[in-house]
This record gives structure tokens, sequence and C-alpha cells, in this order.
């Protein structure tokens, strides 16, 4: 197994967060759930900014994969050139010198995530898709959910789309890329979520490793059209998720769902 992945991999993304958590009282607890956490870079890249930004608050992180194997890696938050079979050695090339330090505890060239990075976080082997997820993860003010909806084919990444907005909770926000923008657009308009414009020009554009395999190969992507009267919704990033109890859904399938993991 090879995973690609990599800290600060999006900035403006992380920005925007950090924008959207300077509402937040003074002291308060931030529920934050990201699925697909693969090996733990996204988990303690949004830690680093969110919390630098912000050390009043108390965030409690819920960090799901379906891969036992990742989330060990990830929950252990120990990187050695000797992982690189299932760590892309690219994982720290986004990062300044200054960061490296801040981040990291290094020894003999293992990188060691600082324990005020790891705290507060809630490792789970679970599966994105499962119905249940809300119940052992509760509401949530932010839900990320990078980079792995693409995998799916459209109805199964529908339905899984639908599951993971149960889990933001009402004037919540979701993070949602790496996924066909036909399947993001129609749950989007379907649940009446408000895309985020700040920084969503900024979001779309940010990640080379996405943007080099336009338009065909990667995670349903296309350069941004503002000629499209739906550019916002479709190329949004974000999104505000309100209260659903008002909103219709479509009928959904349960046979499509990939099975749980145990």
């Amino acid at each position: 197994m090879h995973v690609f992945s990599a800290f600060l991999r999006n900035r403006p993304a992380l920005e925007l967060m950090r924008r959207l958590i300077q509402e937040r009282e003074e002291g308060a607890t931030l529920n934050l759930a990201v699925l697909g956490c693969s090996i733990g870079a996204e988990v303690y890249s949004i830690l680093w900014v969110l919390r630098s930004a912000r050390p009043d608050l108390e965030i409690a992180v819920h960090a799901v994969d379906v891969s036992a194997e990742v989330v060990e890696i990830a929950e252990a938050g120990i990187y050695t050139p000797a992982m690189s079979d299932v760590v892309d050695p690219g994982i720290f090339d986004r990062l300044t010198e200054r960061e490296l330090h801040d981040m990291f505890d290094w020894k003999a060239g293992t990188a060691q995530v600082k324990g005020w990075l790891r705290e507060g976080t809630v490792w789970h082997v679970d599966d994105a898709c499962d119905p249940q997820l809300g119940s052992r993860l509760g509401s949530q003010a932010i839900v990320v959910a990078s980079n792995f909806l693409c995998h799916m084919e459209p109805a199964n990444a529908e339905c899984c789309l639908r599951n993971i907005g149960r889990l933001v909770e009402s004037g919540g926000f979701l993070f949602v890329s790496g996924v066909d923008l036909d399947v993001r657009t129609k749950v989007a308009r379907d649940l009446g979520w408000e895309p985020v414009s700040d920084l969503l020009e900024e979001i779309h554009d940010a990640d080379p490793s996405l943007r080099n395999h336009w338009p065909w190969e990667w995670a349903g992507l296309e350069p941004l059209d503002r000629r499209r009267s739906d550019w916002r919704t479709r190329y949004a990033t974000a999104f505000r998720v309100s209260s659903q109890e008002n909103v219709q859904e479509a009928p959904t399938n349960h046979s499509v769902w990939p099975a749980p993991v145990s």
C-alpha cells in the first residue's frame, strides 16, 4: 500500500478554517471530524493551524479511516524514511523550516508530531458511508472529507456524501474535496447547503497534485469556469450546512452502500 498525503497540502482551505473559528467564544469547545484521515497529515495540519490561531479553544477531533494500517500510523504520529513504502517521501515538501520545527520533534531523521498536536484526537477505524456513523461520532461543528469519494461510483459517492452531511451540526461547515463535481453539486442543491465564497477560487486551485491531472484523471476536478450559472456551488469546497429538518431528501438506495468496517 502506498498513500499520497502531505502536510499543509491546501493552505487556503486551512486559512478558511482558521477564519471560520474566529467566531467561536473564548474557551469554547470545537468538535471536528476528519473522514478519510489516512496517515494523519491532514489532521495534524488542521490542528496546527487552528490551535496556533486559537489556543483557548478545546478542539476535540474524531479522525476516521477504513484502513486500520493507516489509522495506526496516524495515531502514532511518527514519520520515518523507512516508511516510504506506505508514506510518500514528499510528505514534508510543502513545509517551511520553521513549520518543520514547530510541528515535529526530530531525532535521527525521524519526525514525531509534537504532543500538543496529538492530544484531543480520537482515532477510529470506521466507514464514512455507514448510516450509523453519526450515532458514534455525534454532531460536529466542522467535518472534513477529502479525496476519497472520488474512488466510488457516483451513486455510492452520493449516498456517502448525504450521510457525511448528517454529521454537521446546524450552522456548521462541511469541507469536501476530491469528489465528482456533478455529485457534490446535486447533493448541495438537494440539501440546501450554502457555498462559502471566501477563498473559493484559491482553494480550488491550491493543490498542484490534483490540478496537474485536470480535467479527467483525478477526483472529477476541472478548471473553474465562471461562465456557469452554478459556478459557486459547483466549485466550492466549503459549505455551511443549515438544519435539514425541512429539506426534502432524494430517496436513498441503501443497497449501494459499501459494507461498513467492523
